[in-house]
């Protein structure tokens, strides 16, 4: 029988294998299987995350599910308690607001507050205060007569609230839902969300982006903890303050009503606060499971794992909940890239919502509702047959139900009614970009101050870390340890089984054997690196191994292949195992530019991370040269550059096995290099999205994730030439690391820093030294 393809390929090499043990010993490590898969590796591990991601968002999905639907009618309110907590941490809405008594009526030597008059109210420019620095700035639609009920309308991000009430062009009057809920006599403010343009988005001095003004924002208050979608929640619900103030004299009905991205802010604001009594939520409630293709700055660390749209909905119910089903706002991407402007997240999109898609999570909402006794508290209204306007008559009869309006009020509030401006359409062009700018700019300086006090928040994180000795240093960050591994990068399961290493014979050198070597570390997911074994080896000797890791879009042949002298790698892998040890070069998948990237917009709905699936990958690593005969277990160094850097400060420092870590071209204060609006280095600035990790910066930078090393040793290599970061900024971290292993652990020997002249590269020279003085190798003869 004929075989096809890459079975066929196996099946003789096996029979050629089994017939020649002399072969088989040559071509496989002992203990290992063959290695036959043939291909591009990088990219096969890359699409293996990929499905075992597919995988966990449809696992994640049916356990929340079955985690609210198992709990007794006891336990739901210690539920929603916890749940309620767990997403107001995760969009960042952790802040305590400022008191909101009054609106504050925006006038000018040029222009009143009150900019319009309408069918029976009038509207105002007004602000409110927010956070330290940061005001709510809109529209304030006021009746001529008392109020029949208080709404908050929150616009898509790319309407302004003068669009929906009908001052300014581009919303159809029937979708001017604030004009009407006013026409209909209730008291309505309009607060402004930052739209999608990237007219300030980046630093002037230096170079500008096409990110959106909101990926901007969440890009830098992701590392603090903080989040667009949490600011504005914080806006909306400083209304709600006001709104609770007034009806002190009044008692009336409050409510919400949001289209797009202010149909996000209406669900996340009504399951934050049960004083909002009835929410419309329009162009935005779906099944979330495809999150990650939509626009960045709707990226909520975790957020999959405990809750999709219809479990937000418990929090809300049993207040009511309108969804409407209409044509959403439809996004093709980021503001196109131009020779000045680039770095924006390329695969964020919003497409038509299925109805389907919005039926299904309504169905789910409601069995949420009969399982707690909410009754029909979620109520699904369809706009159009699901691609309607939004703020159908419908869906406002729903909001208002039980109030003095009727069908005939409503329809006649749909009719075209503009109100009549009492300022100038050029005067308020200019109000508008002004408005934004100040609204944006109160956002960066907000983070910014957020920044600044993290080294703060660092210090009471580590505060019950005892360095009185390396054993009780190593005792008492156990929880440092473990909160970094679960809360922070993300913790997946041990990998599974034994591993099933492959392997084969790639080269033959004089001195030294390579092997590419295969393990099963999960279901779809796999470690993949060459091992070079020096020929040398004496009968039952034991070496020291330095896993040798290459940095973005490199491969394990970079550093350990023979014929490669890369200008960035040197051949170093080659170079130690020349000199006597033991090297192992694992791929790690950052490989595939945007294909690898987007491991994270998967993985950060989950609580997951790139650097989940690398620790993972080293867990097993470690596990089977541990194993090898011709390895000594206790003498395993790690040594990467740039992204082989950033894995020297994360995972070593989590693994024992690792016995010192060097890390190279990559140690800088981090934090700042992320969040940084001053720094020509700021990751702000580029198209490395993938490196921002929630709320970092006030649990460790650099300085403490090295920290977590000793007391093994730990080294930084850094040319002067390096653009990753300013000498500055490297000695500065570098320094924390120094004085903590001299005046803490009293092991001033165990870490050093090399500068040398030179750029973004191996410099092979005092690290190789640091590797034989801690792995106890002697220096090659001369």
């Amino acid at each position: 029988m004929r075989l096809p393809g890459l079975v066929s390929a196996a099946w003789w090499l096996g029979i050629v294998l089994l017939r020649s043990p002399h072969l088989l010993a040559q071509s496989t490590l002992p203990g290992t299987l063959p290695l036959t898969v043939e291909g591009d590796l990088a990219m096969s591990m890359v699409d293996g995350i990929h499905t075992f991601l597919d995988r966990e968002l449809e696992k994640a999905e049916q356990e929340r599910r079955w985690r609210w639907e198992r709990a007794s009618p006891e336990e739901w309110a210690r539920l929603r308690t916890a749940a309620r907590e767990s997403l107001r941490r995760r969009i960042g809405a952790v802040d305590p607001r400022l008191p909101v008594r009054a609106l504050e009526m925006l006038e000018s030597t040029a222009t009143r507050a009150q900019i319009a008059t309408g069918r029976g109210y009038q509207v105002f420019r007004v602000r409110w205060p927010v956070l330290e620095g940061v005001d709510g700035e809109g529209l304030l639609l006021q009746p001529d007569g008392p109020p029949l009920a208080r709404m908050v309308a929150i616009p898509d991000a790319d309407w302004t609230p003068e669009m929906l009430v009908g001052l300014e062009p581009g919303v159809a009057a029937e979708a001017q839902f604030a004009r009407r809920l006013a026409e209909l006599g209730c008291q309505v403010v309009v607060p402004l969300l930052i739209d999608r343009s990237n007219q300030w988005s980046g630093i002037p001095e230096i170079r500008m982006t096409n990110q959106p003004h909101r990926e901007f924002l969440y890009r830098m208050s992701f590392e603090v903890g903080r989040h667009v979608v949490g600011y504005e929640a914080q806006k909306v619900l400083g209304l709600i303050d006001w709104f609770e103030h007034e009806n002190e004299r009044q008692r009336l009905m409050i409510g919400s009503l949001g289209y797009g991205e202010g149909g996000l802010l209406a669900l996340y604001a009504a399951a934050l606060d049960p004083r909002i009594e009835r929410t419309v939520v329009s162009g935005y409630f779906q099944s979330r499971q495809g999150v990650w293709k939509e626009p960045i700055y709707r990226d909520i660390w975790g957020v999959l794992r405990e809750q999709g749209d219809a479990e937000i909905s418990i929090l809300v119910q049993p207040r009511r909940l309108i969804v409407e089903a209409s044509s959403g706002p439809e996004i093709a991407g980021p503001p196109p890239e131009s020779d000045d402007r680039k770095g924006a997240t390329p695969n964020g999109r919003l497409t038509a919502i299925p109805l389907s898609s919005v039926q299904s999570e309504v169905v789910q909402a409601r069995k949420y509702g009969e399982r707690s006794g909410s009754g029909d508290a979620a109520r699904l209204v369809i706009s159009g047959g699901g691609s309607g306007l939004p703020g159908s008559d419908e869906a406002l009869l729903a909001l208002l139900e039980g109030l003095a309006v009727d069908k005939r009020t409503v329809a006649e509030a749909a009719k075209p009614s503009a109100p009549q401006r009492s300022l100038s359409a050029d005067f308020g062009e200019i109000f508008s970009a002004e408005r934004m700018k100040r609204q944006f700019l109160q956002l960066v300086n907000f983070t910014q101050r957020m920044v600044n006090r993290s080294p703060r928040n660092r210090e009471k994180f580590w505060a019950t870390a005892d360095a009185s000795s390396p054993e009780r240093w190593n005792e008492t960050t156990r929880g440092h340890r473990r909160y970094l591994w679960e809360e922070v990068f993300g913790r997946l399961p041990d990998p599974q089984g034994e591993g099933h290493p492959r392997s084969r014979l790639v080269y033959n050198e004089p001195s030294f054997r390579g092997y590419e070597v295969m393990l099963d570390v999960l279901p779809d997911v796999f470690a993949y690196g060459i091992l070079l074994v020096p020929k040398d080896l004496k009968p039952a000797e034991r070496r020291p191994v330095v896993v040798c890791q290459h940095g973005l879009e490199g491969r394990p042949a970079d550093v350990a292949d023979p014929n490669i002298d890369s200008h960035y790698y040197h051949r170093f892998a080659v170079r130690l195992t020349e000199e006597g040890f033991v090297t192992f070069s694992p791929q790690n998948p950052y490989i595939g530019e945007d294909r690898f990237r987007s491991i994270q917009r998967k993985a950060h709905p989950l609580k997951l991370s790139l650097f989940s699936f690398i620790l993972s990958q080293h867990q097993r690593i470690l596990e089977w040269l541990s194993q090898q005969p011709f390895v000594d277990p206790q003498r395993i160094g790690f040594y990467g550059l740039s992204y082989g850097g950033k894995t020297a400060v994360r995972v070593p420092p989590l693994l024992n096995g690792y016995a010192l870590s060097i890390c190279s071209a990559d140690f800088n204060e981090w934090i700042w290099k992320n969040t940084s609006v001053e720094a020509p280095h700021s990751y702000l600035l580029t198209k490395e999205y993938d490196m921002i990790e929630f709320d970092l910066a006030n649990v460790a930078n650099y300085a403490e994730l090295a920290a977590l090393m000793a007391p093994r040793p730990f080294m930084v290599e850094r040319g002067h030439a390096d653009g990753v970061a300013p000498d500055e900024w490297v000695a500065y971290e570098y320094a924390k690391v120094r004085r903590f292993y001299v005046t803490q652990m009293k092991r001033p020997e165990q870490t050093t820093i090399e500068f040398f002249d030179g750029p973004h590269t191996i410099h092979g020279k005092g690290t190789f030294e640091f590797l034989r003085r801690h792995l106890r190798w002697p220096e090659p003869a001369k």
